[in-house]
């Protein structure tokens, strides 16, 4: 995986220290400390299946750290596993033995996800309570499987997604939309067969909850079609959403289409979700990797989250406040945080929320000397660009305006992307393969 910095005296340290981040948040070896096979005993977390009384074993997914998880599941398994189907986004392939790997459209869904999803209902339509259905979920599910409820076309959810995803709304309120425009979603896979359940989640979701990650397929989900109705009235795309949306979910609110999979549920009594991975345990991977390297580390517990500039403005001010010593900053230091703030768009500028944030920080950062901040999109794509993040420090901006680069205005527009390409601080690693959320430091040299 290339790892690419703009040169600057902390290269060789954020190169080690997100080098470290990514390596805690591998699917692969993730999957490998949370499920094990002993003879015709199979551990998944901590629950314990019989191989002697299950008769077939399947095994579909989606989402960007899907590929990877689909390779250990091969590695546990072997010849037990009898079939298997995951979809991630381009660039996040990876070879496989038994189970199939397409790539479908993120973040808008395309037809080739919509297959993908007509794909997964066909085989497992004819499991039973005696096979064991094994789903890999990673960030990036909702997108790549989408599965339009009835008198919904795909064009209509693409244009819903394309407001959502624009509308600043978070991840959890996109997700409440979501669920209740699809087949699948909202537990919607789950009520799709009748086989056993064992649900392996990379989470990409502050807190883990199971219900927003991917849109919970095999999960119960509390929200209701007035939730949804209310999200898109909130950020004030209720009118400009397709009339077929908004149909269906006056309809859902009406109760003439079924709710969602409900806590509770009879069928959620055989199905069982584990969370082998997330942010937290990345971050505390980081923090431990600054020890090592001779800094302080300083892991924040809060996550990052809310409009990507506000944050970036308190994130500068609380590390700066944490690490003031006498008046001096203490060095060398190292303020780590994670998150997924947001950014509402407005205008057609090119960037994403980890730019955004680097941005604003660097004019926060205007006039501090030896220090740095980089931010960073574990994916490897921040927004629809190619970069994964930015690292900026404290001449950034009196270097953007020598150079003409006005910070200010590209904040404003959100076209933070040209911007930071021409002071040469993207940050580029390329389709990693997992997806826990942003990692953020703050180093003091």
């Amino acid at each position: 995986m290339p790892l690419r910095f703009p040169a600057s005296p902390a290269q060789s340290l954020l190169r080690k220290l997100i080098a470290t981040g990514l390596a805690a948040a591998n699917p692969y070896h993730a999957l490998l400390k949370s499920m094990s096979r002993h003879g015709h005993l199979l551990r998944v977390g901590r629950r314990t299946y019989d191989l002697d009384h299950i008769d077939r074993i399947v095994a579909v997914g989606a989402g960007k750290a899907s590929a990877r998880m689909a390779q250990a599941i091969e590695h546990i398994l072997g010849t037990k596993l009898e079939r298997g189907f995951v979809v991630v986004p381009p660039g996040h392939r990876v070879q496989t033995r038994q189970i199939a790997v397409v790539e479908a459209g993120h973040p808008i869904p395309d037809r080739a996800g919509r297959q993908a999803a007509q794909r997964i209902q066909t085989l497992i339509h004819d499991l039973t309570p005696r096979d064991l259905l094994i789903v890999l979920l990673s960030g990036g599910a909702s997108s790549l499987l989408p599965s339009p409820a009835q008198g919904i076309t795909l064009a209509a959810k693409q244009r819903t997604t394309r407001l959502l995803l624009r509308s600043g709304a978070t991840i959890e309120e996109i997700n409440v939309v979501r669920k209740h425009l699809s087949r699948l979603k909202g537990g919607g896979l789950a009520l799709s067969t009748q086989a056993t359940i064992a649900t392996l989640i990379l989470s990409d979701v502050i807190g883990d909850d199971i219900g927003t990650i991917g849109s919970g397929p095999t999960a119960p989900d509390p929200t209701t079609f007035a939730d949804a109705i209310s999200v898109l009235r909130r950020y004030k795309i209720w009118l400009t959403a397709p009339l077929a949306v908004r149909r269906h979910l006056l309809r859902g609110n009406r109760g003439v289409v079924p709710e969602t999979l409900k806590p509770g549920s009879q069928r959620l009594r055989s199905v069982h979700h584990v969370i082998i991975g997330n942010n937290r345990g990345m971050l505390d991977a980081v923090a431990r990797a600054a020890e090592r390297a001779g800094l302080y580390p300083h892991c924040l517990s809060d996550p990052i989250v809310g409009e990507a500039r506000t944050e970036a403005k308190r994130f500068v001010g609380r590390a700066l406040r944490l690490l003031g010593q006498h008046g001096q900053l203490r060095r060398p230091s190292c303020v780590i945080a994670g998150g997924e703030p947001t950014v509402t768009v407005t205008g057609h500028g090119k960037g994403g929320r980890a730019q955004e944030f680097a941005a604003a920080a660097a004019l926060h950062l205007t006039g501090v000397s030896h220090v740095w901040l980089a931010a960073l999109g574990t994916d490897g794509t921040d927004g629809p660009t190619d970069v994964s993040g930015a690292v900026v420090n404290g001449a950034t901006a009196e270097q953007a305006e020598e150079l003409g680069v006005d910070l200010r205005s590209a904040l404003k527009r959100h076209d933070t992307y040209p911007a930071l390409r021409a002071l040469q601080c993207h940050i580029r690693t390329g389709p990693t393969g997992t997806n826990v959320n942003d990692l953020y430091l703050l180093l003091v040299l």
